[in-house]
């Protein structure tokens, strides 16, 4: 087992050599196609000091996930230009990562980021799900001038992979007629209230090897404020933290990323909420392999 070696500036104030590492952070700041509320290219950074104040033993899981390796990547950088220039840099960035060996949770930074990081995985997992916990359908073929955008996201990955979307409860009249049209599966909030089987349900739509990716505004707002379109009537803590632990019972998650973390002074429980959820997603993983 690697020996964590403490640093400040990692996820958990502890690192170990890549080659060691059983899990990889992947800050990625970007920021290009906020629609409302701005201050996802913050969100990364405020996730790795949120989590340098988490308790390292998981008392539910009894276990000390970190132990088992945790290796913080450098940020990646983007320059002034397209959309499309700073995709494939994402793109290029988890390609050249050890994906198939190590597990990579991807801290956003807007939601647009998941569309290469899927891409990347693709090449690696063919036949690859993609679980996609958000308020929003993020369907729309363009937003705002780019197919790159943030609304646009889930649009791009339906062309590579199946997705199944849960906890939406705010889309346009064109992504609900898609859904019905291609059949996506699509767990609505209003619906996901009245079935006791939701996450049942859910875990049975996916194929073998799972990419989550979490919208933080997949939360209810009372939990995760700072975002930056908190709709109401969302999902809470044990309603995620349950359905990532069904999953790891029956399915493969292969890598994740949280993204749309707008952090604020006044709502720190927010970044907390992020660091926390990677670290139980960690934990979850070492259990799924024991």
């Amino acid at each position: 087992m690697p020996v964590p070696i403490p640093d400040r500036n990692s996820f958990l104030k502890y690192t170990v050599p890549l080659e060691q590492a059983k899990f990889l952070i992947l800050p990625i700041p970007y920021e290009q196609t906020t629609s409302y509320g701005t201050g996802t290219k913050n969100g990364p950074d405020a996730i790795i000091k949120a989590s340098q104040y988490l308790e390292l033993f998981d008392e539910e899981l009894a276990l000390e996930p970190y132990r088992e390796g945790i290796h913080t990547l450098e940020p990646i950088e983007f320059d002034k230009g397209p959309a499309e220039l700073s995709i494939e840099k994402i793109y290029e960035t988890v390609k050249a990562l050890p994906i198939k060996k190590k597990f990579l949770i991807s801290f956003g930074g807007e939601h647009s980021i998941t569309y290469p990081i899927v891409k990347a995985y693709k090449e690696q997992f063919p036949g690859i799900s993609v679980l996609h916990v958000d308020a929003h359908s993020d369907l729309q073929e363009k937003f705002q001038g780019t197919i790159y955008s943030h609304g646009s996201v889930m649009a791009r990955i339906k062309d590579i992979a199946d997705i199944v979307q849960v906890g939406i409860r705010s889309q346009t009249k064109g992504e609900y007629n898609l859904i019905k049209q291609r059949g996506i599966h699509t767990f609505y909030m209003h619906a996901i209230r009245s079935d006791e089987l939701w996450k049942e349900h859910v875990v049975e739509s996916l194929g073998d090897n799972v990419y989550l990716t979490i919208d933080l505004d997949g939360f209810d707002p009372s939990v995760a404020p700072a975002v930056g379109t908190p709709e109401p009537g969302g999902l809470l803590w044990y309603d995620v933290i349950d359905l990532i632990k069904m999953i790891t019972k029956t399915r493969h998650i292969i890598g994740c990323d949280i993204v749309e973390l707008a952090p604020e002074p006044h709502a720190i429980a927010t970044d907390f909420l992020a660091a926390k959820l990677a670290y139980k997603i960690m934990g979850n993983i070492i259990v799924s392999k024991s």
